[in-house]
């Protein structure tokens, strides 16, 4: 069948990523963390003292930012390297969280990683999830999801993930971490978070991983044979 698209939105904490990873997996597709970008650039920034409104720096700063992605075959997924080091542990830290958001914010910033998710995923066969993969990345996606969940579920599987890691935050932390960057994300001025408007809902509030997966996989498996259909049409 035909390769497509497939762009996972949503807030932080709904469980977007670990459904992606499941999807593309399962399809034998790249899976891409673009949060995962934003991420090592705020590292970057903040082990190079990068100011934000520094315009001149930030774009040298990124000019030297290189960011790959590598799989380990011991946890069965993806790590992300910056500049050649592992830093997958390290920007998932309540530290970097606290700083992702302003940093995601920075047109320069969008811009340069934008090009690069693009560039990543030209081919298809690929799914990517963050906060403007439907409506800015890749409009075109052939499935756009837009995962939610109520915030108190949200903050206890962030938790639990920061708890996982040694990284000990209070409930109310972690509440407080994720309404702020709702906030920050949903109102930026380049590339809010928002639901495209041919995204399908995904409320992961009360579902199982595989049940998430079942559900993001039968509208894949559609959308695939979807495609088909139209090539051979168009051959015949």
């Amino acid at each position: 069948m035909q390769k497509i698209i497939i762009a996972v939105d949503g807030f932080s904490g709904c469980g977007k990523s670990t459904t992606a990873k499941s999807v593309a997996s399962a399809l034998g597709y790249s899976y891409i963390d673009s949060g995962a970008m934003y991420r090592a650039v705020t590292l970057y920034f903040d082990q190079n003292y990068i100011n934000h409104t520094d315009t001149k720096k930030i774009l040298k700063a990124l000019d030297n930012i290189h960011i790959t992605f590598e799989f380990n075959s011991k946890i069965g997924g993806s790590e992300t390297f910056l500049n050649g080091l592992n830093v997958e542990e390290e920007i998932r830290t309540m530290y970097i969280s606290e700083r992702v958001s302003a940093v995601s914010a920075i047109p320069e910033v969008r811009h340069a990683m934008v090009y690069l998710q693009q560039k990543l995923g030209k081919k298809g066969g690929i799914v990517m999830d963050g906060r403007d993969i439907g409506t800015t990345v890749f409009p075109k996606a052939e499935l756009k999801i837009f995962v939610v969940a109520d915030m108190m579920i949200r903050a206890k599987r962030r938790q639990d993930e920061l708890a996982d890691k040694g990284d000990l935050v209070t409930l109310d932390d972690v509440i407080r971490n994720l309404s702020e960057r709702d906030r920050i994300d949903s109102t930026r001025a380049e590339s809010p978070l928002r639901r495209a408007d041919d995204a399908k809902d995904l409320d992961t509030s009360y579902l199982t991983i595989d049940e998430q997966v079942d559900i993001v996989m039968h509208l894949a498996t559609s959308k695939m044979v979807e495609k088909t259909k139209k090539k051979l049409a168009v051959q015949n």
